[in-house]
């Protein structure tokens, strides 16, 4: 019978080590919207497309471990695609920077032309846990009725609040807040 004891315990031990950490799952988020007052006579802006460097535009969170190193968290994972995501919270952001409601992704664009459309071009999107997230964005707002456009880069380096994923994420929604900003200036001079 004690033998028989042994053996389970061993068995569920070796079961136990086996098993996988839950995975989570995380969006950026973009500041509580202010109420614009319904405000239908600001700008129309239309986000999109945004594009991101290859190695970030994945499920997993991409994590810096070194100059030259990446680790790919299998259990921390972007809830959506990141080029949604991000676009969602920029789509956010100007909106509250413009005081208009008039702002929607590209995509899902039902008017026949917007006042601006603006495109990103996220170069540089690195993480280090503990430490800091960088953004370095080119954007361009481009005025659809005139044809003008303006172009700017954005690099944002923000630190992080702690040393885990929820903070990560956090350092990235305040970062593309930054982004938004530079944008949302750039719509405002004519």
């Amino acid at each position: 019978m004690r033998h028989m004891t042994v053996i389970a315990c061993l068995l569920l031990a070796v079961v136990s080590g086996c098993a996988s950490p839950p995975s989570r799952f995380y969006t950026l988020s973009s500041p509580t919207p202010a109420d614009t007052g319904g405000n239908a006579s600001g700008p129309s802006v239309a986000v999109g497309p945004v594009a991101l460097p290859t190695v970030v535009d994945r499920p997993q969170i991409v994590v810096q471990t070194g100059a030259n190193e990446v680790r790919l968290d299998e259990f921390n994972r972007w809830a959506s695609p990141l080029p949604e995501d991000i676009t969602r919270v920029v789509v956010a952001n100007l909106a509250q920077e413009l005081a208009t409601e008039q702002v929607w992704p590209y995509s899902q664009n039902t008017q026949a032309t917007a006042d601006y459309q603006v495109r990103i071009d996220i170069q540089k999107f690195e993480s280090t846990l503990g430490g800091t997230v960088e953004i370095e964005a080119l954007w361009s707002v481009r005025d659809v009725a005139g044809g003008k456009s303006k172009s700017g880069r954005s690099l944002v380096r923000e630190p992080t609040s702690g040393g885990d994923f929820d903070a990560l994420v956090a350092a990235h929604s305040r970062a593309l807040a930054r982004v938004s900003r530079d944008i949302a200036a750039a719509i405002r001079v004519p």
